[in-house]
């Protein structure tokens, strides 16, 4: 972003970056830019708060007022949250299927309602909502030694399929969560450590990796950090 500033700015256009990450922004210098202490992937803090929301984007409009490059700080600093987002799952349906499909099925009225709600949808780069049973069925086939070249994943692309798989699932956590606004990487941590889905991608990377299936296949399944 902070590149970017630079290009608009050479065009005529006025720019405010909203910095995550201080040592960058020192660096490459926009014209303006707030410093936000937020966790990553939040750069407008707290969701669901449109006062908060609406006092970042001020602050940051305040800064067109200035006559030469200026650094702010937001003055409020949000901690990364990584408690597991408290969520309901709903009850094993048909225990003759792998775990994790019995489970997605079972979310699956929660993602419609969650859709419905918001009228959009971060599931759609590989496969739709639809296909995430199956999807999931193939990654079970996979940890447990199906070749990868035998048995193909819908979509494809593991690196979007298992995005969409994420994002059908905290899509449908959101729904059922007890709190309304979790923390930076609750529905991350919630989804590789508490539900099936995140055991039977990660179990998949591991068998994928023994098979000496190629680096970008398999490592980017999941975040690098995990």
């Amino acid at each position: 972003m902070s590149t970017l500033a630079h290009v608009f700015e050479a065009s005529g256009l006025s720019t405010i970056v909203f910095a995550s990450m201080r040592e960058v922004a020192e660096k490459m210098s926009p014209p303006r830019t707030l410093y936000c202490e937020f966790p990553l992937g939040r750069p407008l803090g707290k969701p669901a708060d449109a006062a908060f929301q609406r006092d970042v984007l001020q602050r940051g409009i305040d800064l067109l007022e200035a006559t030469e490059p200026v650094l702010e700080t937001y003055p409020e600093i949000i901690e990364s949250e990584d408690t597991p987002l408290a969520c309901a799952m709903p009850p094993r349906y048909d225990p003759a299927l792998p775990a994790a499909v019995d489970e997605a099925q079972g979310l699956r009225a929660a993602y419609d309602r969650a859709f419905a709600s918001r009228g959009v949808t971060s599931v759609g780069r590989a496969i739709d909502a639809d296909e995430v049973p199956a999807a999931l069925d193939v990654l079970h086939q996979w940890s447990k030694g199906a070749s990868w070249k035998e048995v193909p994943l819908p979509g494809k692309n593991t690196v979007a399929v298992c995005h969409d798989i994420r994002s059908y699932y905290e899509e449908a956590a959101l729904e059922l969560a007890t709190s309304p606004a979790p923390g930076g990487r609750a529905a991350e941590v919630w989804f590789h450590d508490e539900t099936e889905a995140g055991k039977t991608l990660m179990a998949a990377r591991r068998e994928l990796k023994e098979q000496d299936a190629p680096f970008p296949f398999w490592f980017y399944m999941a975040p690098a950090h995990i």
